[in-house]
């Protein structure tokens, strides 16, 4: 028999007990799929009413990554499947998806996300949205979906809009990968722990007497977390978004979105963080370029609800076009990588294409009743 694709355990503790989840995909790095988001859906619904459930405990099978993102790969077959749409399993994909997101975020219960090894997309999106966020030294996170003619969705137009200066901006239209000392600088991590200490701190969980009150069971969730933190901060990495934030902010101060890029693909930097960023974006789509930056900039202000509801219909309507399947295409399938993109340059994208995209695709949002 194969292995469930997630793991969902209950454990008893001192008092009450820990919901354990494990992602459990190793050989695609626990790479997120509709029927595990269905899963965890499901469960974390029963878990929320479930009184005898204190906390929970999200971590991904194997040492290489917590979740690598969404099956691209899958997500690239139902938009060829059906040019123009409606393309049924993506489109069903990302509104569970982007549901699933919000009941993390709105959790009333401890979520403890173990955010350890690769962390990427959907991945990223779910870490983001739990209320203790715990990051080691081997944490790499990205969002490159500049690359693939994406955007970085799963509340990263939420999450992205809230770090420091044009960090997320920046981050958003390059793809940037970032570390563990970023991901707390940035406002999407809680706290640094090394990763030898997991067992202790799921021991340390399961010593815990465990209230019917979420206020304090968020309390002990902190209080246990605080102590291998504290221990661990000598051999937390060095930031490279807050050593590298005057250099950001400078690239991201165009008077529109074409200087900012032009400013990011013409740096002249030794940096090799700098470097590879500025590539990503040169390598990107020119036109999932424009929608990464006015996604942004349009829901600036809007409430997390008002988020995933904008995130769906853009979604939705990239993965309708045929960028989007060139840009997998070209990085995952034949892997050639050299997407012929539609358009040569952000400057070449007429106004009303790029509007389109924000247009509802539909009558009703499928997030309309979140």
């Amino acid at each position: 028999m194969s292995e469930p694709s997630v793991i969902f355990e209950e454990l008893p503790a001192e008092a009450g007990n820990l919901g354990r989840v494990t992602l459990n995909v190793p050989a695609t790095l626990n790479s997120l799929t509709l029927e595990m988001v269905d899963l965890m859906q499901e469960k974390l619904d029963a878990w929320q009413h479930d009184k005898a459930i204190a906390a929970v405990f999200i971590e991904g099978a194997g040492e290489k990554a917590f979740c690598a993102g969404g099956d691209v790969q899958a997500l690239h077959q139902s938009a060829v499947a059906k040019p123009g749409g409606p393309c049924d399993y993506a489109e069903r994909f990302f509104a569970r998806e982007y549901r699933l997101n919000y009941t993390l975020y709105t959790y009333h219960k401890p979520i403890i996300c173990w955010g350890h090894g690769i962390v990427m997309g959907g991945g990223l999106g779910v870490m983001a949205g739990c209320s203790h966020r715990v990051v080691t030294e081997k944490t790499r996170i990205a969002m490159p979906e500049v690359t693939i003619a994406l955007f970085p969705d799963v509340g990263g137009t939420w999450f992205l809009n809230r770090m420091p200066a044009s960090s997320g901006q920046f981050l958003a239209l390059t793809g940037a990968s970032i570390n563990a000392a970023d991901a707390i600088y940035t406002g999407i991590a809680d706290r640094f722990i090394t990763s030898e200490r997991k067992p202790e701190i799921l021991e340390q969980l399961l010593n815990q007497k465990w209230s019917s009150a979420s206020a304090a069971n968020h309390a002990l969730a902190r209080h246990v977390l605080r102590s291998f933190s504290q221990q661990s901060l000598d051999q937390s990495p060095t930031s490279q978004v807050e050593c590298h934030l005057s250099t950001i902010n400078t690239l991201c101060d165009g008077d529109d979105i074409h200087e900012i890029i032009d400013n990011i693909v013409s740096i002249q930097t030794s940096d090799p963080w700098l470097s590879k960023a500025s590539e990503s974006l040169s390598r990107g789509s020119p036109l999932a370029a424009l929608w990464i930056f006015r996604q942004l900039m349009t829901s600036r202000y809007a409430s997390l609800k008002e988020v995933f509801q904008s995130e769906i219909q853009l979604a939705t309507n990239i993965v309708r076009h045929p960028e989007f399947a060139e840009g997998v295409r070209a990085l995952l399938i034949d892997k050639d990588r050299s997407p012929l993109w539609q358009y040569q340059s952000s400057r070449d994208v007429p106004e009303s294409a790029l509007a389109a995209f924000f247009d509802a695709p539909w009558d009703t949002n499928p997030l309309a009743d979140l």
